[in-house]
């Protein structure tokens, strides 16, 4: 459940029709497992949402979807993928404590990359760009949780 205060992500269309990913934080909360109200970044007024539609911002629910599997095949996209993935922490307002590259990514299985290990808020994870196997054009940059130390 979100409180107050809570910074999140919210999924939604955008006026061209294509999927958009806004931040922002809770204004309020309606009854328990009602609609919430958001108070989007660079925005004045709030919005009244879906639950659906928000998550909580952790260095796990940032990501990106891109189109092209260029940017995973390609040495020099690949390395640029950990800066786009950076932005948009930095959007989110995600404070990473430290970033360990890896040089051209590792490839830990067909169509899946290893960019960067990375440590925040006390935890380890690893920055992986990933071929989507139900949209194969697609590309997803995100970070999980590394089960074992570096």
């Amino acid at each position: 459940m979100f409180s107050p205060g809570d910074r999140i992500r919210y999924e939604c269309t955008g006026d061209d029709g294509l999927p958009l990913v806004r931040y922002g934080f809770v204004g309020g909360v309606a009854a328990s497992g009602g609609p919430v109200v958001v108070l989007l970044d660079g925005e004045l007024g709030g919005d009244v949402v879906n639950l659906e539609q928000v998550q909580p911002v952790t260095v796990t629910t940032v990501e990106l979807v891109l189109h092209g599997t260029d940017l995973i095949d390609d040495p020099e996209l690949r390395r640029g993928l950990l800066a786009l993935w950076q932005a948009e922490a930095d959007s989110a307002g995600l404070d990473i404590d430290c970033t360990r590259t890896i040089g051209d990514g590792e490839c830990d299985a067909p169509g899946c990359w290893c960019l960067a290990e990375l440590t925040a808020g006390g935890g380890r994870f690893v920055l992986r760009a990933v071929q989507l196997p139900h949209e194969p054009e697609m590309v997803r940059v995100r970070a999980e949780p590394r089960p074992h130390p570096w």
